[in-house]
């Protein structure tokens, strides 16, 4: 399995009063949404194909998922995982990815530092073995060999900032 890790795009600022109280409602700004565009074009460009897409239920995770699936196609390989939520349990992330483990290419969006501490437990075993840090759009591809577990069992093949993925075609 091929685990593909996104970060929402860039959306509302977290201290703006509007939002007090109301973090999980921060939509993508305009430049985000621009910008996770521009991604799913180059993923498109790349011809990934993602046979299942899960996203937090922020609204900036779901609509960088929702861009990236309407991009590519794969509307119907769109999902929600309360998994991937800030502060949720990886261990159970991890258990609604090996009910996939037929899957070929995963793609999940979700927020930091969560998405960074899951790399870390899948490639060394421990949430802070490994120091990653996605920025907003950023992607990063895992390889999984066998069975995923809680532990070590996968390697990173990379770890990209949002800009190296830009393309004039």
């Amino acid at each position: 399995m091929r685990i593909y890790i996104l970060r929402h795009g860039l959306a509302g600022e977290a201290d703006d009063p509007a939002w007090a109280g109301r973090d999980n409602e921060r939509p993508l700004t305009e430049k985000g949404e621009r910008k996770i565009r521009k991604l799913a074009k180059a993923l498109r460009r790349r011809e990934l194909i993602f046979e299942q897409i899960l996203s937090s239920p922020y609204v900036r995770a779901r609509q960088t998922a929702e861009i990236v699936a309407e991009t590519l196609g794969l509307a119907e390989a769109l999902g929600v995982s309360e998994h991937l939520q800030p502060g949720a349990d990886h261990g159970k992330l991890i258990d609604e990815l090996a009910e996939s483990s037929q899957l070929q290419n995963v793609l999940l969006v979700g927020h930091e530092p969560h998405l960074s501490q899951l790399m870390s437990l899948l490639i060394s075993g421990d949430l802070q073995g490994v120091a990653l840090t996605l920025k907003k759009g950023g992607l990063g591809k895992l390889r999984v060999e066998g069975e995923i577990q809680a532990g070590r069992c996968a390697s990173l093949e990379w770890l990209l900032p949002p800009s190296p993925l830009k393309g004039k075609r």
